[in-house]
């Protein structure tokens, strides 16, 4: 539990300095460079889109060379971003600056955390990485109100100072003693193997492992793309719409919810397949976007409550299965790898979805983005079922 705790901490300062603070930040950056929301999240969207570049070499390099030393590089590299973020003079250095950040995302976040948790113990990594979940949960209800406070005090770039320190201090210690204790994965390649079915763990055939690949990486992909949307702009579209200065308070039950559904996972998990986990989870995001949705008499402050509790239970459950779900169907071997290949598309698909969300913010308003948002959530909902058709297919052919 040691490394769960470990990993816990570096998960919430990592997701708090490299995501969740951004749309709290952005306001003033605009400020500063003279540019709009389209333009931020159009940087924001471009550091995505790297990670999901990276996200496969992140995973390979897990694999090969232990999945604690990749996190270790990666605080270095994160801290080092977030530097050259502060220290840019204008625009045309800062948008480059801010993009090299999601270099650095993949090698310190979830996929690699889940990595981690693998190579120390395969067997119990399943427990371990919801346990991990529920405490990275709180990144976003602490990090949040954080940004908030400091930027009534501190610049936009002292804040980031304060971050990249956050990252040498603490995050790149934990990763330096997680990395004596990880090792390296094998990588099983299915289009090489002789096996009929995965000796690995995996319930999949190896016939049938490329397709569900592409349709697990479709569903995440859908589903992240709506999370993302949301999670870059909560706070501004719950204003939006109009809950005003409650838009902040509302935000914060997002984590609890996270914490929730990660509890309840926890203790009636087992009853459950990370299949039909991964279907819950990702129908929880469009019923979520559409509780914003409803019409009068039902007050605007319960659609909110209800939103951001569906919203964090999604997005809680949706976490788990990311690790969970691959380590089930293709087992643990080359896990890095596999799983780096997935972020790669759930990454490269969701990087537009915080610029094209903001698009249609400002042009057509919040009401028409949720729309469009669930729109996608539902794309993912019925990715998951047709894998769920094939995993079935390839059980009972085996």
């Amino acid at each position: 539990m040691a490394a769960v705790t470990g990993l816990g901490i570096t998960q919430i300062i990592s997701y708090g300095t490299l995501y969740y603070s951004f749309s709290i930040l952005a306001p003033a950056m605009g400020e500063e460079f003279g540019r709009s929301r389209e333009w931020l999240f159009a940087a924001f969207s471009g550091t995505l889109l790297i990670g999901g570049l990276v996200s496969p070499w992140s995973g390979r390099w897990a694999d090969r060379f232990g999945a604690g030393r990749v996190m270790t590089l990666g605080s270095l590299a994160a801290a080092l971003s977030l530097i050259l973020c502060a220290c840019s003079p204008s625009w045309a250095t800062f948008a480059p600056a801010f993009v090299t950040t999601g270099i650095a995302t993949p090698f310190i976040l979830y996929n690699t955390a889940f990595a981690v948790l693998v190579q120390i113990d395969p067997q119990s990594a399943p427990r371990r990485i919801t346990y991990l979940t529920l405490i990275a949960g709180f990144s976003s209800t602490l990090f949040w109100p954080l940004a908030t406070r400091l930027l009534m005090s501190f610049t936009w770039r002292d804040i980031f100072l304060f971050y990249a320190a956050l990252q040498v201090f603490i995050c790149f210690p934990i990763h330096f003693w997680l990395s004596q204790m990880t090792r390296r994965s094998p990588v099983i390649r299915p289009e090489t193997t002789q096996e009929p079915v995965a000796a690995n763990g995996g319930t999949l055939t190896q016939s049938s492992r490329r397709t569900a690949l592409i349709l697990i990486a479709t569903g995440f992909a859908f589903a992240s793309f709506a999370l993302s949307a949301m999670l870059a702009h909560l706070v501004p579209v719950l204003g939006a719409v109009g809950l005003g200065t409650s838009a902040v308070v509302v935000g914060t039950i997002f984590g609890p919810s996270q914490f929730a559904s990660r509890l309840i996972n926890m203790v009636i998990g087992s009853r459950l397949s990370a299949m039909a986990v991964a279907i819950l989870s990702t129908a929880l995001i469009p019923l979520a976007f559409m509780m914003l949705l409803l019409p009068p008499p039902v007050p605007l402050i319960a659609g909110a409550i209800l939103f951001a509790m569906l919203f964090g239970m999604g997005s809680g459950l949706n976490s788990i299965v990311q690790g969970t779900l691959p380590l089930a169907l293709f087992g643990h071997q080359g896990y890095g790898e596999i799983l780096g290949k997935i972020t790669s598309a759930r990454l490269t698909v969701s990087s537009a979805a915080p610029f094209i969300f903001a698009y249609i913010l400002e042009r057509f308003g919040p009401h028409i983005a949720l729309t469009i948002a669930a729109f996608v959530g539902i794309l993912g909902v019925i990715t998951f079922i047709m894998v769920a058709g094939l995993v079935k297919r390839s059980t009972e052919g085996a």
